[in-house]
């Protein structure tokens, strides 16, 4: 197999070289689109483990439908919705069916509020009767289908409904909710952020008890942002967002059972101060699980409350010198035994725990990371995940059994393989992709990962990519402050070792974050290749902090966000400055967001390497950043105030010797603009010239119309004028 690949590869590059390879990247090309790749849509698993389902546009009709395929086939089995036969409703967006499959939850008109959140209106669709029926008039939010499918929960001016579809009973479970003071049953803007979830609520398996948090955000600071719009006068959008060291919404656990028309408040014990960042019903429908975190974030404790007594137990506790990450990764077997992931070894691996809490087998070990938990097969009693243990640029699918034997690799080509199992987990899709390989989709069995059929590839964007000349993504390491970082570099077109060039460095550096990695390209890496088209190299460096490589290397930098980050990327700096090919006095450096602040201490802190720098969006004092992000790696700025001050680079405007560009979206909801307009009343007093742009109304992604495209021209105008 390895031979033949090989031999593909050749004769594709070969092939490649027959056409001239001169056509410039341009950025109209790269941010109209033209680089894109096919995806596959989003499909549900149906029940029988033979069939997907995902939503289609009839091109002829202009009907949205629901069709479903085969999977091993391929082949359309059946229409199951058209919207040419829903009424008033000529379209939808999304759908989730009910647990038997009989009915579906249409939607419609979806709004986006923050990262995760939307409110829209929801249709109820019957599959026996083709009957529908609007949820609500106005527009709802997370809206969850009871398991028996008989019952619609659902959040409308932060209080919780549930509507009966048997009876037709509307009831309302809660009565006190109120913008900016009381949210029930979803998110506030920390949580949704930080925690990743808005739905804060759920069913337990008999339909008759639904679990939810509450908010009592009333004394979190407010803050606001000018929304400047089209019209007269300017609006402002005021939301309750705390900083760090600053309150948090006080959050309580409740159960309302819908049957017995009671509603009560679990008091889970003598916590003081802490986040409720998951709950989950358990496989017994009258126990709730719960994770409480207490506001360092190096305590977890998993907590079993029985629905009837509300009565607590905690059958899981996990401590740690530093932090620990929250994910979703809990499953629960037959007996209320449960399959969990955590970082105690050092690693990130997956754990098998007996419903008391004791530990069963640790399933996964190694100097490697589990990178997904992907589920259980309960009929084989097969773990399925992705981890790096082919190197922490690649990642790769495996199984193996619950008592942690049998381990089997089923994926096989280099690079990033990811997988979506079927309902019983028999087959897969894989999704793969590596530099040389644009997204290619596949059918596997689960059992041996033999390939069942091809689903879809790229190749056409190979085809387009022919006449331009691709500089190769090349993987390496480098020595830096004792430690051995991944590397990748892209070097000019006509590339000579004899001559020097100008470097460019890419920096993110976040915790647990990953740069470096052996997957296909972004719209940036299109970017990049049209700086190395103008005789550019572009290099960037996961530093210490990054992920994949350990719990060690990862929280090395706990409690002091962005000083060994930013003395590992001047020591990279310095070091390529070295080689003979790069102009050592022609380095520069640039990042968004996290990526922003490095690139703007590196040019500050390292002004004796780099010659510019970009920062888009940055932050530049973790005082002004919310409190689960920033506590989470640096303690309170009342505990830890010289970890919070040192690195803020406003603190230290006279340093700035290089060129300047600041960026940043004035409706920035996640870092505020007042990130920027600190650092640039910091340095007007240090009176340094610089250049800086402000996007009207645009949030941290500073998209939309031809925003990007005008970002991506001043950023590359200041990177030709400058470097």
């Amino acid at each position: 197999m390895k031979i033949t690949k090989l031999f593909f590869l050749s004769v594709f590059f070969v092939g490649l070289s027959a056409f001239a390879q001169d056509k410039s990247f341009t950025l109209n090309d790269i941010w109209g689109g033209v680089f894109g790749t096919e995806g596959l849509k989003s499909a549900h698993a149906m029940k029988n483990g033979v069939e997907y389902s995902v939503i289609e546009e009839d091109k002829v009709t202009g009907a949205t439908n629901i069709e479903i395929y085969n999977y091993e086939t391929g082949e359309k089995a059946r229409t199951l919705i058209t919207s040419t036969a829903l009424g008033d409703l000529t379209t939808f967006q999304g759908y989730e069916f009910s647990k038997d499959e009989k009915r579906i939850l249409l939607s419609n008109e979806l709004e986006q509020i923050y990262r995760h959140s939307s409110r829209g209106i929801y249709y109820i669709y019957d599959v026996p009767s083709k009957g529908i029926f609007k949820v609500n008039d106005k527009k709802i939010q997370s809206p969850a289908l009871s398991p028996d499918g008989n019952k619609i929960a659902y959040v409308l001016d932060n209080n919780i409904y549930v509507l009966n579809f048997a009876t037709g009973q509307e009831i309302q479970l809660t009565d006190d909710g109120k913008k900016n003071e009381i949210i029930n049953g979803i998110t506030d803007w920390v949580y949704e952020e930080e925690f990743a979830f808005v739905r804060a609520f759920e069913w337990n398996g008999n339909s008759n008890k639904i679990a939810f948090l509450k908010f009592d955000e009333k004394e979190v600071p407010e803050f606001s942002m000018d929304v400047y719009g089209t019209n007269l006068y300017p609006t402002q959008q005021v939301f309750k967002y705390p900083k760090a060291g600053e309150k948090n919404a006080n959050v309580s656990l409740h159960i309302a059972d819908i049957g017995a028309m009671a509603l009560d408040e679990v008091k889970l014990g003598d916590y003081k101060d802490f986040y409720i960042p998951r709950i989950k019903w358990t496989m017994n429908p009258d126990i709730l699980s719960v994770q409480v975190l207490n506001r360092h974030q190096n305590n977890l404790d998993l907590i079993f409350v029985d629905a009837n007594t509300k009565t607590p137990k905690v059958v899981l506790n996990e401590t740690d010198e530093a932090y620990i990450d929250i994910t979703d990764n809990l499953t629960f077997l037959e007996g209320n035994s449960f399959v969990w992931t955590s970082e105690k070894d050092g690693y990130n691996h997956i754990y098998h725990y007996k419903e008391t809490g004791e530990l069963i087998t640790q399933v996964t070990s190694g100097n490697w990371e589990v990178t997904d938990y992907y589920g259980y097969d309960r009929k084989n009693k097969k773990v399925f995940y992705q981890s790096v243990e082919n190197g922490s640029v690649n990642r790769d699918i495996y199984s193996v059994s619950l008592d942690g034997k049998d381990k089997k690799r089923l994926s096989s080509k280099e690079g990033t393989n990811d997988a979506d199992f079927n309902a019983d987990f028999s087959l897969y899709i894989s999704y793969f992709s590596n530099t040389t390989t644009p997204y290619e989709y596949t059918l596997h069995k689960s059992k041996t990962g033999a390939l069942v059929r091809e689903i879809k590839n790229n190749k056409g964007l190979l085809e387009k990519l022919a006449p331009y000349h691709m500089s190769v993504k090349e993987f390496s390491t480098i020595d830096v402050n004792g430690e051995s970082l991944n590397m990748w570099m892209i070097k000019p077109k006509d590339f000579d070792p004899a001559k020097k060039y100008p470097l460019l460095m890419y920096q993110y550096s976040g915790p647990g974050s990953q740069s470096v990695k052996n997957s296909w390209n972004g719209s940036n890496d299109y970017w990049y290749q049209m700086l190395a088209q103008q005789g550019y190299i572009i290099a960037c460096v996961d530093g210490r902090g990054t992920g994949y490589k350990g719990a060690k290397f990862k929280k090395v930098t706990y409690k002091n966000l962005v000083k060994l980050e930013t003395e590992d990327q001047i020591a990279a700096a310095k070091l390529l400055g070295q080689r003979a090919y790069i102009d050592e006095s022609r380095i520069g450096i640039w990042g968004w967001s996290y990526g922003g602040h490095m690139s703007t201490n590196c040019l500050l802190k390292g002004n004796d390497v780099f010659k510019m720098a970009i920062a888009v969006a940055p932050v530049t004092s973790w005082r002004f950043y919310d409190t689960i992000y920033t506590e989470r790696y640096m303690r309170t700025p009342q505990e830890n105030s010289s970890g919070y001050d040192d690195n803020s680079p406003f603190n230290y405007p006279e340093l700035l010797k290089g060129k300047y560009l600041l960026i940043h979206g004035s409706g920035d909801d996640n870092v505020h603009v007042q990130h920027t307009m600190r650092m640039v009343e910091a340095l007007i007093q240090a009176n340094k010239q610089f250049d800086w742009a402000i996007y009207p109304d645009k949030n941290h992604g500073i998209y939309g119309g031809n925003t990007r495209l005008h970002l991506y021209n001043k950023m590359t105008n200041f990177v030709k004028d400058n470097l």
